[in-house]
């Protein structure tokens, strides 16, 4: 059955098998009719306070059976989720409040503080914000003012949630989502993984996010399966879960891999074989891919989404899942390769931006009509901001961002192929590479590198690796080694910090 929401699909199964668990959560077990109750009382609690249709609401909030309530009671409430990262301070936090025009935050104890020290910022606290409801201290009274509502489907045409890109460049723009491209979003999902009742997802990725959330959260109650949540990701728990038995399904970013590989090797753990695994949010590296694969005995799905889109792409669930690719577009959707320059449409093989369109692809970005009118060409495709190519088979690859194309002396540079031949360095545990001002080239490769426990390279050393195994113009010019790479809330790297701190003389 295709729902039109998917508080819809939460209904509907509910109303069908009332008693059967939804959700786990630190040894508690949550009802469909549980979770619809305690998102109603959400939704009344919401309208006594002078919530209306459209109103915003941010959730700022860890993992919890209380954001999940909150979450589902706020489309019960006609409202949209304005959702925020957790790690967030005081500035940023600040712009999205202001920029969103949120009526009322709903945050924990961890996060109250933060919400507080916003009255010191010079702009004061946000004048929109009325209400502050913190899960744990203030919400029993918040609740118990409810007025009973009727918990009804949102209209399909409405934004359901306004998600912040992650802001690498400027201040973060709001995508308003809308409840029909969640419910497209999940349908394509549920039925590309091949996704039903009897399974259970563990889910340790962050549900402020599009890939613990509008993947893990909405997939589950899409399908009407069952979801285990974490409050954050632990690895030795994760493995421990796996490994019992219970799991059929486990969704992570390459980071969590890696994690789980070593903890493995460590333990000299291997799980049963899991229904199915998936990675997003980051690139997952060939060798990762291959590892996983000969440890745990099963390859890795490897996926591609964003924000404004939430998925895009996959490897096939049964078929080939093709090593250092996104493979191809979910059920009822398109992805196309165009020119950087001509916007036209180009060859396999031939390297370009990628576009999608289809059901999924957000309305536009929040109380900005110049950034939304950009994003989209003349036929509906949205502009990705992704740098890649599709093999004669069908299969994308991705080899960056547009903004992080580094061009020297006139040849385009990826710096996901660099990474790659970096970390098959037996002296590099991870690497990241990003392009600098050359007065001479245009740009120069600098590859900033996390050694190893038992480094001995030297920047020669890593140079001269690169220039027997790529195109002497692809070498890295400047190489710097560090303790640790910086990393947003879903483990993707922060090159442009890396970038400041280098033109501003940090890295050495």
């Amino acid at each position: 059955m295709r729902h039109t929401s998917i508080v819809a699909a939460l209904l509907d199964h509910a109303a069908r098998a009332p008693n059967r668990t939804l959700v786990h959560f630190d040894d508690t077990t949550y009802s469909r009719a549980a979770i619809c109750s305690a998102a109603a009382a959400w939704a009344g609690a919401y309208r006594a306070t002078g919530i209306e249709p459209g109103d915003r609401i941010a959730l700022f909030l860890e993992n919890s059976p209380d954001f999940i309530a909150a979450y589902f009671g706020a489309h019960m409430a006609g409202a949209i989720v304005v959702l925020v990262n957790t790690q967030y301070r005081r500035v940023e936090l600040q712009h999205i409040l202001r920029d969103s025009g949120a009526r009322l935050c709903v945050t924990d104890q961890a996060r109250q503080v933060e919400i507080a020290r916003l009255a010191d910022e010079p702009e004061g606290m946000p004048p929109m914000l009325e209400r502050v409801v913190v899960a744990g201290v203030n919400d029993a009274a918040f609740l118990a003012a409810s007025k009973p509502v009727e918990p009804i489907a949102p209209d399909p045409e409405s934004v359901a949630i306004i998600g912040y890109t992650s802001g690498t460049t400027g201040r973060a723009k709001g995508a308003m989502i809308r409840h029909r491209n969640l419910a497209a979003n999940a349908w394509a999902v549920t039925t590309a993984w091949h996704w039903t009742e009897p399974d259970r997802l563990l889910l340790a990725l962050p549900l402020f996010h599009a890939h613990g959330l509008c993947v893990g959260l909405h997939g589950t109650v899409y399908a009407g399966a069952e979801v285990d949540v974490r409050r954050r990701f632990e690895v030795g728990d994760a493995l421990s879960t796996i490994a019992g038995g219970a799991t059929t399904m486990f969704f992570g970013v390459p980071t969590m891999y890696t994690r789980l590989i070593a903890e493995a090797r460590q333990r000299a753990v291997t799980p049963p074989p899991l229904r199915l695994y998936v990675s997003g949010s980051a690139p997952l590296a060939v060798q990762t891919f291959e590892e996983f694969a000969e440890l745990f005995g099963q390859p890795i799905l490897e996926r591609y989404g964003m924000t404004e889109t939430i998925m895009n792409t996959t490897n096939p669930y049964v078929g080939e899942r093709r090593a250092g690719t996104v493979g191809q577009p979910f059920p009822g959707q398109e992805a196309r390769i165009v020119d950087v320059v001509s916007r036209r449409p180009i060859d396999d093989e031939a390297p370009g931006e990628i576009q999608v369109r289809g059901p999924h692809v957000f309305a536009g970005y929040w109380d900005n009509e110049a950034a939304t009118a950009e994003a989209f060409d003349a036929e509906g495709w949205f502009n990705t901001g992704d740098l890649g190519w599709r093999s004669s088979d069908g299969y994308i690859t991705i080899s960056g961002r547009a903004r992080e194309l580094i061009i020297s002396g006139g040849f385009n540079i990826y710096p996901r192929e660099i990474e790659e031949v970096l970390v098959t360095h037996p002296s590099v545990a991870e690497a990241a590479v990003f392009g600098a001002p050359d007065p001479e080239f245009g740009e120069r490769v600098v590859a900033v590198i996390v050694p190893t426990a038992a480094d001995a390279a030297t920047e020669d050393d890593i140079v001269a690796y690169c220039r027997d195994r790529l195109a002497s113009y692809k070498k890295p010019r400047v190489v710097r080694f560090v303790a640790g790479l910086p990393r947003n809330a879903m483990a993707k790297v922060q090159k442009h910090v890396l970038r400041d701190d280098f033109l501003a003389g940090a890295l050495g």
